[in-house]
């Protein structure tokens, strides 16, 4: 798991990467939670989330939003996060100009800058949300989404509640072919603490059935 640093827009940005097996490999990329609260590339679920799809012979990079730990640079309320995810999958891309497709994983504030930058990255063909703050966060840009993807969410989320989140879901439109599915996690709270082992069922499970489908992002019931 090599420590690696890159350049940002506003300076370095560090990250730990994982290198794919075979020449072909896939991509994914791993976004924290909200840096103000405490939110880095070590949170335990983004850590498990970087192991999942390491394990299935992905190339995976997990890094720290500007003015975490050793990334350079000043919290600028998503703008500046945003822009900093798409220099971290340009980065991952230039380690594999191959790779044939790309995921991205966010859990809170991370899920909606992943679901920014799979708007402006055609190259996205899926995505794992984790406590998707539709209470907090506008995901009215998803008109219409062009990934297939979950959203997941605790029972017991005291930020957002999962209604809420479950119905942002249902409203999100997307382009034909694709489709957003939500599930909700029995117990849990919104980091899911004391339910990581539930959560990492649920998206596990939906990954593996996924890349049994053609990679091109097509999603078929």
């Amino acid at each position: 798991m090599p420590e690696v640093i890159f350049a940002g827009p506003e300076g370095r940005l560090e990250g730990r990467y994982q290198k794919g097996k075979g020449e072909n490999a896939p991509i994914a990329l791993i976004l924290h939670p909200h840096p103000q609260f405490g939110g880095t590339m070590n949170n335990k679920l983004c850590y498990e989330m970087y192991h999942m799809f390491a394990r299935r012979g992905f190339a995976v990079l997990r890094f720290n939003f500007r003015g975490v730990g050793r990334s350079q640079g000043e919290y600028d309320q998503g703008q500046g996060e945003l822009s900093d995810a798409a220099t971290a999958l340009d980065y991952l891309q230039s380690l594999n100009p191959n790779a044939p497709f790309v995921w991205v994983a966010g859990f809170s504030f991370g899920s909606w800058i992943g679901m920014q930058l799979l708007m402006r990255r055609p190259e996205i063909v899926g995505f794992i949300s984790a406590s998707a703050c539709a209470n907090l966060y506008d995901f009215t840009f998803l008109a219409p989404c062009p990934s297939s993807g979950i959203v997941i969410h605790g029972e017991h989320d005291r930020i957002c509640a999962w209604q809420e989140t479950e119905d942002m879901v249902a409203k999100t439109r997307t382009q034909k072919g694709r489709k957003v599915e939500f599930s909700m996690v029995p117990g849990a709270d919104h980091f899911f603490e004391s339910n990581l082992e539930d959560y990492m069922k649920v998206a596990e499970g939906y990954l593996d059935r996924r890349l049994k489908q053609p990679p091109e992002g097509e999603y078929f019931d």
